[in-house]
C-alpha cells in the first residue's frame, strides 16, 4: 500500500493520504482502481470537459516493481468521446516512475485558471505554472522537462498533451516517454480542459525490492523469453500480424469496405524491418516488442518509436495508404500533437469515404484515397481544429452528425468512439467485444483471440470440453460470448495489476493461476475463481457508470456495415513473374449473421438483463450493492 495524491486544481491544492486496503483488496489498482474512484467521485451527467469530471493516474500492483511487463499505467475519467466510462493505458517508464514516488494513484479534480503541470517526487505532488509549455508539442514539453538527457530516463519521466488536447479534439492523447500514448476515448481533452499540460516524475529510488518476489520474476521472465507463442512479439512487435490478418481477411481496409490489400509487401514485418534503426521496449519488458523507426523527410531524417499494428493499419489500408514512408511520418505527427492514432486513421478514411459518396469536399485536400496530402494535412488540420479539421476532430460519430445526408452509415464507430483495426466479419469475437466494451469500440478490452491464434492449449485449461470445438471456430459465432466475458475479466486484472496484455490474454502465455505466489508475497491471498471475481467486479462497476449515464442495450451495437454487408476475402497468390503478393479469385466472404444471439447469451453470462443492465443479484454477488444503489432496481 502507498499513497493517493488528492489535487485540486480550481483551489490550487494537493493533499497526499494513504490509499485504503480496502480499496486495493476489492479492486487491486490500475483500471480497478481507477474505476472506482472515478465511479465515487463524478457526478451523474457531468460534463467530461467541465470542472466535475476528474482524471486518475493509477499504476498497478506490479507497478515500481521489476516485474515483467509491468510498465503500465492507467489514465481513468468520464469520456468526451462517449459520454461514459473512458480510459486509455500506455507503456513505456512513466507508470513505473510515479509508483517509485509512492503513489498508487493521482487525482486531478477542477480546472486551473491558468495552464500548470503536476511536479511528481518522493511522497510529494506539487502544482507548477506551465505557461512556457501551453501552445507546444508534446516533444518540445518532454526536452524543456527532462533536458537533453531526457530519452534516457535518467531525469525523470514524462506525460503530457499536445495541441489537440489543448483544442479540446474528442480523440486527443496523452503522450509519455515521448512515443507512448495512452489514447483511447480522449483524456488528453480532459486534461485540456483542466488546463493541465503534463505530469512530469522523479523518483529518488529504484522501486520496491523483495527477495522471495525477486524469484517469481526471474522465472517468469525466463518463461516467456522461451514460450514459443512470444516469438512473433519478441522477433518483429506487433506488425508481425500484418501478414498473416491480410491472408485470413482481417486486415481492416478503405473504411471496412475491404479487409485485405494487394500492397501488403510494402508493409508486412519484412518490409517495416528496413525502417528500423534499433530495437525498443518498455521498462521492465523482457520482450522488448518495439522499435525506433527512422525515415528521410524534406527536413532530414525522423526517428520515432514504432510503428505498432494498430497505428499502421489505421494510416495504412485503412485510408487505403501504401507508403509506410507516410504512415511513419503521419505517426510522429500524431504523438507531437497528441492524437490518437486508432481514431485518426479511422476519421480520415470516414471522410475519405464521404468524398467518395459525395458528402464531403476540402478546399485544400483531395481528400481521395491514398492520398499523402491529405493524410498529412488533415492530422493537421484536425490538431488545431481548422477547416474540415474542425468537422472530424470530435470523432466521427459527431462528424456525421454534423455532414448529415446519411453520412453516419460510414462512421465506423460503437459508443462514439472508433473502431480497432478488427475486422469484425472475420474476427466475430472482437465483432461482440467492440459492441459491448464499456469504454467503447474495444480490443484490448476482451481481446478474445483465442480461436484466431488456434490457441487450443489455453481454450483447454479455460473452457468447457464440450464447448471447445465450436468456440474455436472462428466464423461459429455459438460460443463468442464465452470467449469474451472471460477474456473482459483477465483483461480487467492484467490491467490491473499495470502489466501488459502480451503477457496474458494475447497470447495466455501466463494464465491468472500464474501470478497466485507473487501475489500472495505482496499480501494478496487469492485462488483463481477470487481473482477472476476481481476482474468481473471491475467490468460490472463500469458497467454500471455507464448504466447511471443512460446507456443500455441500443449503445451495444455495431455499425451496419458489419451485419448487413459481406466483406470479400480473396486468395492471397504470388505473381509467378515477379514474385510480389497479389489478390487473386474470391474464396469466401465474411459477415455476423447472428450478432442479437451473441448479445443475449453475452447478458446472461454477464448477470444481465436484456438490456444490458446488471441485476440486483449480480451486484450483491460481487460486492456492488453500495455502488449500484440508486441505478439498478
Amino acid at each position: 500500500m502507498a499513497n493517493i495524491a488528492w489535487v485540486d486544481l480550481t483551489n490550487n491544492t494537493v493533499e497526499v493520504k494513504k490509499t485504503d486496503p480496502q480499496l486495493l483488496a476489492h479492486f487491486l489498482g490500475g483500471r480497478g482502481l481507477g474505476a472506482k474512484l472515478v465511479y465515487d467521485l463524478v457526478p451523474p451527467g457531468a460534463d467530461p470537459l467541465g470542472p466535475d469530471n476528474v482524471i486518475v493516474f493509477t499504476g498497478g500492483v506490479f507497478s515500481g516493481t521489476p516485474w515483467p511487463t509491468a510498465s503500465r499505467y492507467h489514465v481513468t475519467f468520464k469520456s468526451p468521446a462517449t459520454g461514459g466510462m473512458g480510459y486509455a493505458n500506455a507503456g513505456g517508464g512513466f507508470g513505473p516512475e510515479v509508483a517509485m514516488c509512492g503513489f498508487d494513484a493521482v487525482v486531478v479534480r477542477g480546472q486551473a485558471p491558468q495552464p500548470v503541470y503536476l511536479e511528481i517526487t518522493d511522497d510529494a505532488v506539487a502544482i507548477r505554472p506551465a505557461d512556457h509549455l501551453w501552445g507546444q508539442t508534446t516533444s518540445f514539453v518532454h526536452d524543456a522537462l527532462l533536458g537533453e538527457d531526457g530519452h534516457s530516463g535518467r531525469n525523470g519521466r514524462v506525460a503530457c498533451i499536445g495541441q489537440a488536447g489543448e483544442n479540446l479534439s474528442r480523440i486527443a492523447a496523452v503522450i509519455n516517454d515521448y512515443g507512448r500514448a495512452a489514447a483511447r476515448s480522449g483524456p488528453g481533452a480532459v486534461m485540456g480542459s483542466k488546463r493541465l499540460k503534463a505530469l512530469y516524475a522523479k523518483a529518488g529510488s529504484k522501486g520496491k525490492s523483495n527477495p522471495e518476489l525477486a524469484q517469481h520474476i526471474k522465472a517468469t521472465s525466463q518463461h516467456l523469453l522461451k514460450d514459443p507463442k512470444m516469438q512473433g512479439l519478441i522477433n518483429d512487435g506487433t506488425v508481425f500480424l500484418m501478414r498473416p490478418k491480410n491472408i485470413s481477411g482481417d486486415l481492416p481496409a478503405k473504411n471496412h469496405q475491404l479487409a485485405q490489400v494487394p500492397f501488403i509487401d510494402a508493409m508486412d514485418s519484412t518490409a517495416l524491418k528496413t525502417y528500423r534503426t534499433k530495437r525498443m521496449g518498455c521498462r521492465f519488458c523482457p520482450v522488448r516488442c518495439s522499435c525506433e523507426s527512422a525515415v528521410e523527410t524534406k527536413d532530414g531524417v525522423m526517428h520515432i518509436e514504432g510503428p505498432e499494428y494498430e497505428t499502421t493499419d489505421a494510416l495504412g489500408p485503412m485510408c487505403w495508404n501504401s507508403d509506410v514512408n507516410v504512415i511513419i511520418r503521419s505517426n510522429a505527427l500524431c504523438n507531437e500533437y497528441g492524437l490518437d492514432t486508432i481514431s485518426t486513421g479511422v476519421i480520415i478514411a470516414f471522410a475519405m469515404e464521404c468524398h467518395e459518396k459525395g458528402l464531403l469536399d476540402d478546399p485544400e485536400l483531395s481528400l481521395e484515397w491514398g492520398d499523402a496530402a491529405t493524410i498529412l494535412g488533415m492530422i493537421e488540420q484536425m490538431a488545431y481544429r481548422k477547416g474540415t479539421g474542425a468537422i472530424l476532430t470530435d470523432g466521427v460519430k459527431v462528424a456525421a452528425e454534423r455532414i448529415g445526408h446519411g453520412a453516419e452509415y460510414y462512421a465506423m464507430h460503437v459508443k462514439g468512439l472508433e473502431l480497432p483495426r478488427q475486422e469484425p466479419r472475420i474476427a466475430k469475437g472482437f465483432g461482440l467485444g467492440h459492441a459491448t466494451s464499456n469504454r467503447g469500440a474495444d480490443h484490448l478490452y476482451g481481446m478474445p483471440a483465442i480461436d484466431l491464434g488456434g490457441n487450443f492449449g489455453a481454450a483447454r485449461e479455460i473452457f468447457d470440453p464440450a464447448i471447445i470445438d465450436e468456440l474455436m471456430q472462428p466464423a461459429n459465432e455459438k460460443y463468442k460470448p464465452d470467449m469474451l466475458a472471460y477474456g473482459e475479466h483477465y483483461c480487467a486484472i492484467t490491467d490491473s495489476f499495470g502489466i501488459c496484455k502480451f503477457s496474458t490474454v494475447e497470447e495466455y502465455s501466463l494464465l491468472p493461476r500464474d501470478f497466485l505466489p507473487a501475489l500472495a508475497v505482496m499480501g494478496f491471498e487469492l485462488d483463481e475463481p477470487g481473482l477472476l471475481a476481481i476482474g468481473e467486479r471491475i467490468v460490472n462497476l463500469e458497467r454500471l457508470f455507464n448504466v447511471r449515464e443512460g446507456f443500455d442495450r441500443a449503445n451495444d451495437q455495431l455499425p451496419k456495415r458489419f451485419t448487413q454487408e459481406p466483406v470479400p476475402i480473396y486468395a492471397n497468390e504470388r505473381d509467378p513473374e515477379t514474385g510480389a503478393t497479389r489478390l487473386g479469385e474470391q474464396i469466401g466472404s465474411g459477415l455476423l449473421e447472428h450478432f442479437d444471439e451473441m448479445l443475449d447469451r453475452y447478458y446472461m453470462l454477464r448477470g444481465w438483463d436484456r438490456n444490458g443492465r446488471p441485476l440486483p443479484e449480480t451486484m450483491q454477488r460481487l460486492g456492488l450493492q453500495e455502488e449500484a444503489r440508486g441505478v439498478i432496481t
